[in-house]
């Protein structure tokens, strides 16, 4: 993928995850790009059903499913991650990637750990799993504002929801239990937050998936992870992964442990990072970077192929 791309020090590239998709995206992409086009026919191919046609022209609720939500914008990010390549809008081979949740699958593929068609059947079905593990065990999630991560931690423990994602020093996404997650807003406001519910079907990255983690652990031993070529910073860990083994423990304890994005964005500036280029539909890990480390340069792919800006 990479070829005899000159290494940017500076340089990381970021995947989204679900709540990125929306009906249209990479329609652009199809019909101006071969490779894009390529790859969105071989993807429909592999899953068994036109997941383009959905993308392109299916209704927004359709496509906010859990089930066809991940592989859509796991393919699209793909699609704008070739494009980008030859059309030279990444001017170097990046330090470092990173990947939000399903984002980090995206991640493996241009880091060199996964093939693009195992990925893809990986996300398939962690999408399946976590649709069916959020029917046996129902939860919801809420975005908590304007408190620390300290302060969510202790309302969590308080009232038994969980911290699933640490999105920015402000924002930290809890999950769990209808009612504990009532709780917790409650609570939240009380103490001078803001407490938004998310459009989601269940409690990702909390106990309540412990069944998709189990199933996608057996699919996970199934498929060939490598070591990776450019290091990719984890969601679980927050810390720079590059062996085999590290990625596998990665993917297997993601669906059930918080996303630890703050953390992340902090290592990869420890790491000499200032430049963050988000690959995929819409800006919203973008958004996120720049309330993590406002002093960084942080710029969607889709804006700068939009503008025509070459980064």
């Amino acid at each position: 993928m990479w070829g005899r791309m000159a290494p940017r020090p500076d340089l990381a590239l970021l995947f989204p995850g679900q709540g990125s998709q929306k009906v249209g995206m990479g329609l652009a992409l199809w019909e101006a790009s071969p490779s894009a086009r390529r790859l969105f026919q071989e993807a429909d191919a592999i899953l068994g059903y036109p997941l383009s046609q959905l993308m392109f022209y299916g209704t927004q609720e359709a496509l906010t499913d859990t089930a066809n939500a991940q592989p859509a914008i796991f393919v699209c990010s793909l699609a704008y991650l070739l494009v980008a390549i030859e059309a030279g809008l990444i001017s170097g081979r990046p330090q470092l990637v990173a990947g939000h949740s399903l984002g980090e699958y995206t991640a493996l593929v241009a880091a060199g750990s996964l093939e693009w068609e195992e990925a893809l059947r990986l996300v398939q079905i962690r999408g399946k799993l976590m649709a069916q593990a959020a029917e046996e065990r129902p939860g919801s999630m809420v975005a908590v504002m304007g408190l620390s991560p300290a302060q969510v931690e202790e309302i969590c423990q308080a009232t038994g929801a969980e911290v699933a994602n640490y999105n920015s020093p402000q924002q930290t996404v809890v999950g769990g239990p209808q009612e504990a997650i009532r709780e917790a807003s409650r609570l939240a406001k009380e103490r001078g937050g803001k407490a938004v519910p998310l459009v989601v079907s269940g409690a990702f990255h909390t106990s309540l998936m412990d069944s998709a983690a189990q199933g996608l652990e057996k699919a996970l031993a199934q498929v060939s992870i490598k070591d990776a070529v450019i290091p990719i910073v984890g969601n679980v860990t927050a810390a720079v992964l590059t062996k085999a083994h590290q990625i596998y423990d990665e993917l297997k304890a993601q669906l059930t442990s918080p996303v630890r994005w703050l953390q992340g964005v902090k290592c990869m500036e420890q790491k000499g990072i200032s430049t963050f280029l988000e690959v995929g539909p819409g800006q919203v890990i973008t958004g996120l970077v720049k309330r993590c480390a406002p002093h960084l340069q942080a710029y969607s792919l889709e804006a700068q192929i939009l503008a025509g800006v070459k980064t």
